[in-house]
């Protein structure tokens, strides 16, 4: 029998994460990839509950998707700053602000043991998909939706820990967690592994009544991303183009759109943590909550965390669209202009009402839809967390790396000419590289990108030394916490 999924989302079986395509009419939904099953054609398989409940962590563990996914994902870069007022979180905002881990930090070991938890869920299914010898088109799927999330998860500890254990075991009881640290080579070996796998058992796309499961385009932007941080040039470039000669995703014509609850799971989307603030159902977290406007009244749309630096405010070219999207000043308009909303005085004012200048426009709510949901705070954008302007720029950068100017050149206009800026000045391939890190950090500022970008490049000690940035900060340190549980098998990360 065929489940009805929209059924299971609303009743809270299934807060979906993950990414997909927006309806834009019938023909956008009846395009059928050859070669594999797409909507209504996608079997059920004997593992969906498990699968669902993959979707639901995503969104609910600590640490992958909430406030203390801001804090470590975020607050580290040169362009973000803590943010709220002075006293509110001040030994966070050393930590990470200021670069002062410590391997007992609560938002650090949050990290650490959502991914690891979601990461266990992920074996159960494989594990237990595989052992009942179910070899069916829709099991075959849900294996495949696991070890992309999977490979996702390990993804992310790889940024933040470096060398982590890989554990694929089904966890029955607490022992089964222990295991030693792997390399970075053997951690991005098993993430392209599972991402290969999953890769051709996966649908192009799923219809609207499937949103929010993975598919081939979230398998290959992570494997462009994954080959992007080895500087291998050629997957990168490889499985990027792949995603865009897919045909499946453009970039959403309107900026300011993308990140609106309008711009969730639109065609730019491939990977997005699904949030739902519709009665009777309230699948949400504080992660945009803690990031909105800290005020009073009409103005109290949030915490007031992971604020504009000043660097990033005067990092824009002129007439760029996503300095107005992004960048939410006090005393200014809101984004949309919309009547009567500007925003109180802030510390720049005589008579200061705000206690920041800048705050994270991509965190803010309509007012329409405060009217409709009686509710100030954003809970129901979607967190977007892989968007087609990622593949467009990694093709991008990939390509200048192998000589390929022209083609590097052609993406990146691509990402301008969506922000009203004329063509890249860049001539050569010293130039364009400046000018694709420069439209990397406009393109994803306040999102998740940027720190990650600076230690990759080898440019984080210049850029953030000021910080206190030193080389070991380029990871946290393991969690104390599983140090301890581990009994001696998990070394600390050098330098802590």
């Amino acid at each position: 029998m065929k489940l009805n999924y929209k059924k299971i989302l609303f009743a809270g079986a299934l807060s979906v994460a993950a990414l997909s395509l927006n309806s834009c009419g019938d023909e956008w939904l009846d395009e059928r990839p050859l070669g594999r099953p797409v909507g209504e054609e996608v079997p059920i398989g004997g593992f969906e509950s498990l699968a669902f409940g993959l979707y639901a962590s995503l969104r609910t563990e600590g640490g992958v998707s909430d406030f203390s996914y801001v804090w470590t994902h975020c607050i580290r870069a040169d362009d973000n700053e803590k943010g709220s007022t002075t006293t509110d979180g001040a030994t966070d905002g050393n930590v990470f602000n200021n670069f002062g881990y410590v391997a007992t930090n609560g938002n650090i070991l949050s990290d650490w043991n959502g991914h690891y938890k979601i990461i266990y869920d992920c074996n159960e299914l494989i594990n237990t998909a595989i052992a009942s010898g179910d070899t069916s088109a829709g099991t075959l799927t849900n294996i495949a939706e696991a070890k992309a999330i999977r490979a996702f998860c390990y993804f992310e500890l790889r940024r933040d820990f470096g060398s982590v254990p890989i554990n694929l075991k089904t966890i029955d009881i607490p022992q089964d967690e222990i295991a030693p640290k792997s390399t970075i080579a053997q951690v991005d070996e098993q993430i392209i592994k599972d991402l290969t796998e999953a890769e051709a058992a996966l649908p192009v796309q799923w219809t609207s009544a499937y949103l929010g499961r993975a598919n081939k385009g979230m398998a290959n932007t992570l494997l462009a991303k994954i080959y992007l941080y080895q500087n291998n040039w050629a997957k990168a470039l490889e499985y990027s183009e792949k995603v865009i000669n897919s045909g499946v995703y453009i970039l959403n014509s309107s900026y300011d759109n993308e990140f609106t609850k309008a711009g969730n799971n639109s065609k730019e989307s491939i990977f997005e943590i699904q949030k739902a603030y519709d009665f009777p159902t309230k699948y949400t977290n504080n992660f945009y909550e803690s990031q909105g406007v800290r005020g009073s009244g009409t103005w109290d749309l949030g915490w007031g965390f992971n604020v504009p630096s000043n660097g990033l405010v005067n990092a824009y070219e002129t007439g760029d669209v996503r300095k107005q999207t992004t960048i939410l000043v006090s005393g200014g308009p809101d984004i949309y202009n919309s009547a009567g909303y500007t925003l109180p005085a802030g510390p720049n004012n005589p008579n200061p009402v705000l206690a920041q200048q800048y705050w994270n426009g991509k965190a803010y709510t309509l007012p329409a839809e405060r009217i409709q949901y009686a509710q100030n705070k954003n809970h129901w954008e979607n967190i977007k967390i892989l968007r087609y302007a990622d593949v467009i720029l990694i093709a991008s950068e990939a390509a200048n790396e192998l000589g390929q100017t022209g083609k590097a050149t052609t993406y990146l206009n691509m990402i301008r000419t969506r922000a009203n800026l004329g063509a890249t000045p860049a001539s050569n391939q010293a130039a364009l590289r400046t000018a694709i890190k420069n439209e990397r950090r406009i393109e994803f500022a306040m999102e998740f990108e940027r720190f990650y970008d600076l230690v990759r490049w080898g440019d984080a000690i210049t850029v953030l030394s000021t910080q206190g940035y030193s080389d070991r900060n380029k990871h946290f340190p393991i969690p104390q916490q599983a140090i301890d549980k581990a009994q001696g098998v998990l070394v600390q990360n050098p330098n802590y």
